[in-house]
């Protein structure tokens, strides 16, 4: 591969580090200057921004250490309770394996969170991002931690124009090339800062950028459309049934999902599985009743398909024996707010309610 050589001086941490302790984000999992992070911060943080945005991931953060202050307590809490507490986070594998990362940190680490990189990547939930981003803020490891921040920071740099995901091989590279030998934590902070700041997907203030001098992006128009992309192909539509049963006394039903697969272990109205074509008169409900289908649809987008539902509705039923296996349960409509539902499911009680 083809490099060019060394763009910056001697020393551009300097000029980094100068910004940052200026005008660093205040974020509630991030210590304050002088303060020694809290690993179980730095991780629980982490996971939940997984492709999850800043101002989305706050709230859930604060409720998760008032209720959870440390991976002892983490570790000790029911399942059930992680999942109720992190839906509408989306991404559910990540509450599993948080739980499942916490229950191996207590029982194989005696409560402490490995120090090197290559270690954490052996933890449930863990892959090398974040082991990374751990190992550097959380121990001043010289690790490299490359989020989408940081790409398009170092793509427009550089002036990488080999689309993603190509490109990420040189771009972990010129990271490491720039990475100081001291404050490495604060440098992976600095960068991620940086492209959410300044260095934005659109409209990137490159006038106030510490590295303006030495952008090649910048100095050749290019910033803004930096880092290139491969098209994305389009993603298939999948659908489905759910079907509301409520009960004389207005309980509803619901069911607990495959703790495998896409939404494992959370709590869904009764569905039929997600299919190519629409089921229509084949989609077999949960137990026989008298069935009226809802006007109502449902469309929810996931990463990698786009799922329509349609609703059958079964008002005032007294009793019904269930056609299948599972883990049923009926809850009251007040406590349904209480439950693991994830937003698809969530979407059909707004729609049922309403």
């Amino acid at each position: 591969m083809h490099r060019q050589k060394q763009i910056f001086p001697p020393n551009p941490s300097a000029a980094l580090f100068n910004w940052y302790d200026r005008f660093r984000r205040h974020l509630p999992w991030r210590a304050a200057p002088g303060e020694k992070p809290d690993p179980y911060r730095v991780w629980l943080s982490e996971i939940m921004l997984q492709q999850t945005t800043v101002a989305a991931v706050g709230p859930y953060f604060q409720k998760f250490v008032t209720r959870w202050p440390n991976i002892d307590a983490l570790a000790k809490a029911p399942l059930d309770d992680i999942l109720r507490a992190w839906a509408g986070l989306g991404y559910y594998a990540r509450a599993r394996n948080l739980h499942h990362c916490a229950k191996t940190i207590l029982t194989a680490h005696g409560g402490s969170f490995p120090t090197e990189a290559g270690e954490l990547t052996r933890l449930p939930g863990i892959g090398s991002y974040t082991a990374g981003a751990i190992a550097a803020i959380a121990f001043d490891k010289p690790e490299v931690a490359i989020d989408g921040n940081v790409e398009r920071v170092i793509a427009r740099l550089y002036a990488i124009e080999t689309p993603l995901p190509d490109a990420k091989a040189e771009i972990k590279a010129r990271t490491r090339e720039l990475l100081p030998q001291t404050r490495p934590g604060d440098f992976a902070q600095a960068l991620m800062d940086l492209g959410a700041t300044i260095c934005t997907p659109k409209s990137p203030n490159c006038p106030i950028c510490p590295w303006i001098s030495a952008c090649q992006g910048h100095k050749r128009g290019l910033a803004e459309s930096l880092p290139r992309r491969k098209p994305k192909q389009q993603r298939p539509v999948r659908y489905g049934t759910a079907f509301w049963i409520e009960r004389d006394d207005g309980a509803v039903l619901l069911r607990r999902r495959p703790e495998r697969g896409l939404l494992g272990g959370m709590m869904e109205v009764p569905s039929t599985g997600w299919t190519a074509e629409p089921l229509g008169a084949k989609a077999a409900p949960p137990l026989s009743a008298s069935w009226k289908k809802h006007a109502g649809r449902i469309e929810h987008t996931f990463t990698h398909f786009h799922l329509i539902l349609d609703i059958w509705r079964s008002i005032g039923i007294e009793s019904g024996e269930l056609r299948s296996d599972g883990d049923y349960r009926w809850v009251k409509p007040e406590h349904l707010k209480d439950e693991a539902l994830p937003s698809v499911m969530r979407k059909i009680v707004a729609v049922v309610r309403r």
